[in-house]
C-alpha cells in the first residue's frame, strides 16, 4: 500500500500541516483497518514557538520523540485524561510536529464508535455524531492510540498516511470543493506571542 514517505514530513512544519489536510490516516488495529480523512491540524516548531513542548530545544523523556527523524508519531498524555497524536516533522534534531486535531471517519466507523462511546454509530445521538472526531483527544480514543504508540514509524504498517483511498484499495468519493482556513491554535493562551500564530488549519466546504 502506498503511503507518504519520510521526505514528506521533513519539510517546513507549517506547510506540512496544510499539506496533510485531505489526506487519509490509516490505523491497523487487531486485524481491522480504520481509515479517516484529515480535516484539521496545528503546527508546532520548537526553535521559535513557546507553545511547543520542546521550545528552545528543551529535551526531556517526553519530548525526546520530537527530536527524532521526521515521520514518527509523537503521542502524549494531557490533563490526565486525553492522548494527542502528532507527526514529527523537519530534519532530525529539529523538534517540530503537526498535531492532528480533526478527522472524518471513512472506514471502520462502527469500531471507532465503540471505542469512542462504547456503542455502535447507529445508536449515537446527533450531538455525539457531530463531536465524533473533532478534537485530538476524541480521535485518539476512537483510534485506540495511547502513549504505547509514541515513536511509531509512520512509514510502517501500523499507522500511516496516504494521498488517496485508491492507495489502500478503497473507492474514491466524488471531489468536494473545499477551502483551507487558518487561525490561532486552541488552548495555548500561555504561550505569549505564540498564542497568536495562525498555525491552525482546517478544511471548510464551499457552498
Amino acid at each position: 500500500m502506498a503511503r507518504l514517505s519520510r521526505q514528506f514530513y521533513a519539510g517546513d512544519t507549517v506547510e506540512t500541516a496544510q499539506n496533510l489536510l485531505g489526506k487519509y490516516l490509516v490505523r491497523r488495529l487487531e486485524g481491522e483497518t480504520l481509515v479517516c480523512r484529515i480535516t484539521e491540524t496545528e503546527a508546532y516548531i520548537g526553535r521559535c514557538d513557546k507553545a511547543c513542548h520542546a521550545y528552545n530545544y528543551r529535551k526531556t523523556d517526553r519530548t525526546a520523540t520530537l527530536f527524532m527523524e521526521p515521520g514518527h508519531a509523537y503521542v502524549y498524555f494531557i490533563y490526565g485524561m486525553h492522548h494527542c497524536l502528532n507527526f514529527v516533522t523537519e530534519p532530525e534534531g529539529e523538534p517540530a510536529a503537526v498535531l492532528i486535531r480533526g478527522l472524518e471517519a471513512v472506514a471502520g466507523r462502527e469500531t471507532m464508535s465503540c471505542l469512542r462511546y462504547g456503542k455502535p454509530f447507529s445508536e449515537l445521538t446527533a450531538y455525539q455524531r457531530k463531536n465524533f472526531l473533532n478534537g485530538p483527544g476524541k480521535l485518539c480514543k476512537a483510534l485506540a492510540l495511547t502513549r504505547a504508540d509514541d515513536r511509531t514509524d509512520l512509514t510502517g504498517d501500523a499507522l500511516f498516511v496516504c494521498d488517496s483511498l485508491a492507495d489502500i484499495g478503497l473507492p474514491c468519493p466524488a471531489p468536494v470543493r473545499e477551502t483551507i482556513c487558518s487561525g490561532p491554535r486552541i488552548g495555548v493562551d500561555y504561550a505569549e506571542e505564540a498564542r497568536d500564530f495562525p498555525w491552525r488549519f482546517w478544511l471548510k466546504k464551499e457552498a
